[in-house]
């Protein structure tokens, strides 16, 4: 008997994050290579045993761990038992790649199990046909309810709210509340708020659960209900609706329509989400490959890089063009064609800082109008101190290198120019962008790019030719 058979021949444990779990974070490999044997061999409990019963974020981080065919086999193998909330873990790519070799009849029955928000999540990516063949074979009710948040905008807040809720009108007590949080089957499984409502649903206040527990029956919702001070538009971006979440240090909110009606609420593990992918999204954008996943095959990979690319070619072409302009003083000193990559490639470190710091605090609107040019101003003198120390060593350094101190001179001066245009490019060409609705984190990087490139290129180069012209 091989070690891999008696491994899966012991008694099944419940699996916890440390049995999975290698101390790099990865799966172990030895556990991958128990659920590939389990899956060779169509050995049914094995999986039921140590597969299924893995939480949700576990299971996806096995499933991309594993190979496409190991993957399709897997959700194929267990059947019922696969846990359709694991496809809200990876990648979108795996999603669709499972979700396509399943049929809808069991995504739908899987889909009926969900919270409305995993539902959501998982029915947006469908074809037309698919989602609204799932969507006919649920419960009236459960159907209302997906398709009106499938209704609102993508990445908006109507997206990602749960529609399972608790609301109560404002004349009941508190009694009857928790009598009726008792005895009601279809409410969440989990919360921490009621909100009070009118008969039109207009959202009228909220009730903390602790609040509820500490009040006597007999007392009235409208007595101890609070007034809702942060509900969410549905149509409100994601990332605003995440920012309102850590602005007011929220668990939970409340999601209105335009007529102030509740249609559903906001929960903080959703919102954790939202600021990951936000986060995730600047990061990828500011290195110009878009929404790029791990997932994807070479030629996906490659299509979504090649566009900023192509544009970082014409725009080197540009600073090409300035190198030009200077031929004959390159070929007399060849110093300055040594020297040159320095200074450019010291200005765009220099301006990827300021900008990476500028697109960071745009997009959490720390920085605004009102506090724009004082940032300015700021970044300016950053420039201004770091050119002069930066200018200094290189001088010295090129000076002694090359026996010349002209040729330290001028670079240290090339140094402080292209130092200060740097900064000033960091945090104008971002604010300008946002101001003029383009996302700075997508196109900022380019522009910064050029402008350090023709800059240090065009000081260096032409102070050199000035200054040996007058020699």
């Amino acid at each position: 008997m091989t070690h891999i058979e008696e491994d899966r021949k012991r008694p099944p444990a419940e699996e916890s994050h440390d049995d999975i779990y290698a101390e790099n974070g990865a799966i172990r490999s030895d556990f991958l290579a128990l659920v590939g044997a389990a899956i060779a061999d169509r050995d049914l409990l094995f999986l039921r045993q140590n597969v299924a019963t893995l939480h949700e974020s576990e299971l996806g981080d096995l499933l991309e761990s594993i190979v496409p065919e190991q993957r399709l086999a897997l959700v194929k193998l267990l059947g019922d038992d696969f846990d359709l909330t694991a496809l809200t873990e990876v990648d979108e790519a795996i999603r669709l790649e499972i979700v396509d070799q399943m049929p809808n009849e069991q995504i739908a029955a899987a889909i009926g199990d969900l919270d409305s928000d995993d539902a959501v999540y998982i029915l947006e990516d469908l074809d037309q046909e698919d989602r609204e063949e799932i969507l006919a074979q649920l419960p009236f009710t459960e159907r209302v309810r997906l398709r009106r948040a499938l209704d609102y905008p993508e990445s908006s807040a109507g997206r990602r709210m749960q529609t399972e809720f608790v609301a109560v009108p404002p004349f009941w007590t508190v009694g009857q509340t928790i009598d009726y949080m008792r005895d009601e089957e279809e409410l969440p499984d989990s919360f921490t708020q009621i909100f009070v409502i009118d008969p039109t649903f207009k959202l009228l206040g909220v009730i903390d659960l602790d609040r509820i527990l500490r009040t006597k029956r007999q007392v009235k919702i409208e007595t101890i209900m609070r007034e809702t001070n942060y509900p969410i538009p549905a149509d409100m971006d994601q990332e605003e609706a995440a920012q309102l979440f850590e602005q007011y240090d929220l668990l939970s909110a409340a999601v209105v329509d335009e007529n102030g009606r509740l249609v559903g609420i906001l929960t903080i593990d959703d919102v954790v989400d939202v600021i990951q992918e936000e986060a995730e999204e600047d990061i990828m954008r500011l290195g110009g490959v878009g929404d790029e996943e791990l997932s994807d095959t070479i030629p996906e990979t490659s299509r979504s890089r090649v566009p900023w690319l192509l544009v970082n070619l014409v725009t080197a072409f540009l600073a090409a063009s300035v190198i030009s302009l200077f031929e004959a003083t390159i070929e007399q000193i060849v110093a300055l064609a040594v020297l040159m990559p320095i200074v450019a490639g010291m200005g765009g470190n220099a301006g990827s800082q300021t900008m990476t710091v500028t697109v960071r605090a745009l997009a959490t609107r720390n920085l605004d109008i009102y506090n724009a040019w004082r940032v300015v101003r700021r970044e300016a003198g950053v420039g201004l101190l770091n050119g002069m120390i930066f200018g200094v060593l290189i001088g010295l350094a090129a000076g002694l290198w090359f026996h010349d101190p002209n040729i330290g001179g001028i670079i240290a001066a090339a140094m402080l120019i292209n130092m200060m245009a740097a900064a000033l490019a960091g945090i104008m060409i971002p604010l300008l962008l946002d101001k003029v609705g383009v996302d700075p984190a997508v196109a900022s990087a380019v522009f910064v790019t050029t402008v350090t490139d023709v800059t240090g290129f065009f000081s260096f180069l032409g102070l050199a030719t000035w200054w040996f012209a007058i020699s």
